[in-house]
């Protein structure tokens, strides 16, 4: 029976040095809690993705790619924070779209630098928030700097919650869900009053790919580098 016993503790010590008990014991893992701003914030890419979706099926027809999911940028190799998520990408016939989406709730209104916005909460409380331009510039700069110069690359930041509202004083590319439509067939409207050429869609997405990646196990490390840092 001993001699029983010690086959089976070497042959788990055996198991656990091999990569199979390192696959089964992730599947043990517990996940860790999401806060409620992730929940947040998931629900309202959730919506701005079917609006975008909706939205550009009746703009082009097939002719466009939106990737199911966020897309990280390696815009900065060998740095302490070498990727940039982006909320939403659209390739389209007439450019490309940066999307950084704000599940925000109160009434939105211009800060004290271009950096900054005011949220004004439903029950008068105020406070400034870091503007979703500010957090796209550096992702739609560097698309800019590595797609070919006739692909345009434009960023917006988009307001999903339905209790939210927009002052006219802020950007033209600060939006409300509700104005994607609009949004988009302007730029599909200047884009082609220029005579300019369409954008090829499939071979835009394996550009941005070159640069780029959809992997989940990159997403999370992006994640947990910016968990960090928080």
């Amino acid at each position: 029976m001993t001699a029983f016993v010690l086959l089976l503790i070497l042959g788990f010590i055996g198991y656990c040095a091999s990569g199979k008990s390192r696959r089964l014991f992730s599947l043990w893992r517990i996940p860790r809690p999401r806060t409620r701003a992730e929940v947040s914030g998931d629900a309202g890419e959730s919506v701005v993705d079917a609006e975008l979706r909706r939205v550009l099926t009746w703009l082009c027809g097939e002719d466009f790619y939106l990737h199911p999911g966020p897309v990280v940028l390696h815009h900065a190799p060998g740095t302490a924070f070498p990727t940039a998520e982006i909320d939403h990408l659209a390739v389209t016939p007439f450019g490309l779209f940066v999307f950084e989406t704000k599940n925000w709730v109160g009434h939105i209104e211009p800060g004290p630098d271009a950096d900054s916005l005011l949220r004004i909460a439903p029950g008068g409380a105020r406070e400034s928030r870091r503007s979703p331009l500010r957090q796209n510039r550096s992702k739609v700069a560097f698309l800019r700097g590595v797609m070919p110069g006739m692909w345009p690359v434009e960023g917006f930041g988009v307001f999903a919650s339905e209790q939210c509202s927009l002052s006219a004083a802020l950007p033209p590319t600060l939006i409300h869900r509700r104005d994607i439509a609009y949004a988009m067939r302007i730029h599909m409207h200047r884009y082609e009053a220029k005579g300019l050429k369409r954008v090829n869609v499939s071979a835009a997405w394996h550009a941005v790919l070159a640069v780029a990646d959809i992997d989940p196990a990159t997403i999370e490390a992006h994640r947990s580098r910016v968990r960090s840092k928080r």
